[in-house]
């Protein structure tokens, strides 16, 4: 399975607990601060990576000191940067999150250089001998753009995975709808669907997507779960009893196991399983790095845990 994970990469500082932000100069201790890769396509491509996906990064970051350690992280998960294209006039992507004690996460987001990918910086010839295209974060290239490379990929046999980032409340259809007829598995959350789509009804709003031409759309509800709608139907698939540590990273690990269990053949329910238990494990740590598991311990996990009533 040969991946590549375009779009959104952004280095993230997590700082862990924290309950109120002191005030004035004041300083607080706390136990952890970490710097992981993040993203709705870096993030995606740590868990791809982790679950036996070959995977291959692209999107646009900084030549600053943040956007060299983005590289270093992905290297080091065995991702293969080469396609990041790199800008001498804008800054790598970043956030700061405070986690607070019961996982939770309010962030203070850099949008940066991720906004600046075009046409120009694609690696088509990568994305034509790809088995899947996850495209993370349609919205801040431009629908245009996204439909353009979703389309390529598909004319070229290769399958194709999207998920949103924008919050819902800042989205809109015309953002996406270009894009929907070239998506085999639309990967958003409960919020943008309901923010993209401007339904009230998660089932109405995702049916909305599916009549626009994407294939099925997988939708994630933190500790609700998964909800499947298809043209057959829908179906719930129901989150794990854990211990939440932090939620970063969530979405983008049930991306990676859903598209992994699609790349293996499995049925949308159990890639949805599949990208659930991955979210699961990766949420019982810091970052969206957390977790050393591979798919078999994935799957050994989802036959053991129980789900969250």
């Amino acid at each position: 399975m040969k991946v590549v994970t375009l779009g959104v990469h952004v280095l993230d500082v997590l700082v862990r607990p924290v309950e109120a932000i002191p005030e004035g100069q004041g300083a607080a201790l706390v136990e952890d601060i970490r710097m992981t890769a993040a993203g709705t396509a870096g993030g995606t491509a740590l868990t791809l990576a982790k679950l036996g996906a070959a995977v291959s990064s692209a999107g646009a970051i900084g030549t600053d000191p943040t956007g060299d350690m983005l590289v270093q992280l992905l290297g080091a998960a065995g991702i293969d940067t080469r396609h990041l294209v790199r800008r001498t006039d804008t800054p790598t992507s970043a956030s700061v999150l405070p986690i607070r004690p019961g996982g939770e996460r309010p962030s203070l987001h850099l949008l940066g250089a991720n906004i600046t990918y075009g046409p120009d910086d694609v690696p088509w010839d990568a994305i034509a001998e790809a088995t899947h295209l996850h495209l993370g974060g349609p919205e801040l290239i431009g629908v245009d753009t996204a439909a353009r490379i979703l389309a390529y990929a598909k004319e070229h046999g290769v399958v194709t995975s999207v998920d949103l980032l924008a919050p819902g409340v800042l989205g809109g259809f015309e953002q996406i709808e270009a894009a929907l007829p070239y998506v085999d598995h639309m990967l958003p959350n409960e919020d943008q669907v309901l923010g993209f789509t401007g339904e009230e009804d998660l089932v109405h709003g995702a049916k909305k997507l599916l009549a626009a031409g994407a294939g099925l759309v997988a939708v994630t509800r933190g500790g609700d779960g998964a909800l499947l709608v298809t043209g057959d139907g829908t179906e719930k698939v129901p989150a794990f009893a854990i211990d939440v540590v932090d939620t970063t990273g969530c979405g983008d690990a049930f991306s990676a196991g859903f598209v992994r269990g699609m790349g293996l053949g499995r049925t949308p329910y159990e890639c949805a399983v599949l990208g659930s238990a991955a979210a699961a494990l990766v949420a019982q740590g810091l970052g969206s790095d957390h977790g050393d598991f591979d798919l078999a311990a994935a799957d050994a996990f989802a036959a053991t845990h129980e789900p969250r009533a």
